[in-house]
Order: structure tokens, then sequence, then C-alpha cells
């Protein structure tokens, strides 16, 4: 999974230069401004999806995020800092 993400961000990478270098170099507005389009759509709407499945497959959202039990973990944390 790891080098197909890899693969595909190259891709995207790739297609995105290239409609730069047709639209600037070639004269070829129309076409760059496409295949620009087609790597941002493929970037936003397929890689980071499946990106964010990899990172995030197995791990608990509540540790990330702020509840009461993880705000009081911090406070204890931050007391026990300034008493050193």
């Amino acid at each position: 999974m790891k080098n197909t993400l890899r693969f595909s961000f190259l891709i995207v990478l790739l297609s995105i230069f290239s409609g730069f270098y047709v639209r600037d170099f070639k004269k070829n507005e129309i076409l760059g401004e496409k295949i620009i389009g087609s790597g941002v759509l493929f970037l936003v709407i397929i890689l980071i999806p499946i990106f964010l499945y990899y990172r995030w497959k197995g791990k608990d959202i509540r540790d990330y995020t702020l509840t009461d039990e993880n705000f009081n973990k911090m406070k204890e944390i931050t007391q026990k800092k300034k008493n050193y």
C-alpha cells in the first residue's frame, strides 16, 4: 500500500508539472489546464482519502481529540512541569 501511494503521488506530480509545461512552453493552454485539473482532481478525490485511510487504520480517534479525560491529563502534565 505504501509503494502504491508513493507511485500514485509521483504520477500526480508528473501530470501537474507536465500540464504546466504544455501550457507554458507548448502554448496549448486548454490542454495544459485539463492536464493540471485532472491531476489535482485525482489527488483530491482519490489519493488523499486513500492516504488518510491508510494512516488512520487501526488507530483510536479518541486519542487525538480533546476530551475531558485528555484535558485533565494535559493539565496534570503542565502542573508537574511547573513544579520542577
